[in-house]
């Protein structure tokens, strides 16, 4: 047991971990971007002629996708780190939640503590797992050793379950809600993004109009079209990054809320018990 890592060192490594996945994921992202920009909306058999500085062939969405200009790659790639940070959160929030049913589990819990079977809770604690049951180990385990202290009153020991249970919750928080600041920082991103390619697309569009003689209805149209794909990519980023974040926000809210009723049933049941 002398060589266990502790707590605090197991969540930096977690950190650590996650960071880098969160880098490595953002480069793949823009490559992965860029390369559907170049080699699959830009290829040649998209377009009138073969040749992808001609017109998109009718109907052919991957060409007009392409003739919205190079800041179509940056929305797209962050379009793709919605989704890969989502996907990511998901199973990290599932996992937190543990096997069964949370409010069940915490419910089952406040019983076994109504009974003062505090053996009984921990082992519903083992068989949950994730950083709900954790948390509500962490206090449980608390709650036997202060039984044995008789140097510490009813109060203090109350408190210094309560104590446990939220430093055990400022261990497993962290984890919860990393790279929930990426998402939400594509919110913005997405929607600026957009905008700039619509505004780049409208500066296009105008100069058709300014050309002497008749405008150049081509670069007119061109410009106008890469504005609206621009605009239509930005929003569609920043709406599945608004849904994705908002959802998993809640989740979190939820399993803290549980925490905090379980930690509360911990601390009652000592302080009436006892």
């Amino acid at each position: 047991m002398a060589n266990a890592p502790k707590p605090t060192t197991a969540k930096k490594e977690n950190s650590k971990g996650s960071g880098i996945f969160a880098g490595l994921a953002i480069i793949i992202c823009i490559i992965v971007g860029w390369t559907l920009f170049l080699f699959v909306m830009g290829n040649g058999s998209n377009f009138e002629g073969g040749d992808n500085t001609g017109h998109p062939l009718p109907g052919n969405y991957f060409a007009m996708i392409y003739k919205g200009g190079y800041i179509v790659p940056f929305l797209m790639s962050m379009f793709l780190m919605v989704v890969v940070f989502s996907i990511e959160r998901f199973f990290v929030i599932s996992k937190a939640a543990g096997s069964g049913n949370v409010d069940a589990f915490v419910r089952k819990v406040q019983t076994l503590l109504t009974s003062r079977n505090v053996e009984g809770a921990i082992s519903e604690c083992d068989k949950q797992k994730g950083s709900v049951a954790a948390v509500i180990k962490s206090g449980l385990l608390k709650y036997k050793e202060v039984e044995t202290d008789t140097v510490m009153d009813t109060e203090q020991k109350c408190l210094a379950i309560q104590k446990d249970i939220e430093e055990a919750t400022a261990l497993e928080m962290p984890m919860l809600e990393q790279n929930l600041t990426i998402i939400a920082t594509l919110v913005s991103v997405g929607t600026l993004g957009g905008l700039l390619g619509t505004v780049t697309g409208m500066i296009k569009a105008f100069a058709g109009l300014a050309t002497a003689g008749a405008p150049d209805q081509a670069q007119l149209a061109n410009g106008i079209s890469e504005a609206l794909i621009n605009t239509a990519t930005g929003i569609s980023t920043s709406l599945l990054a608004v849904i994705s974040y908002n959802f998993f926000t809640s989740k979190i809210d939820s399993l803290t809320y549980s925490i905090d009723e379980a930690g509360f049933s911990i601390v009652q049941t000592y302080a009436a018990t006892h």
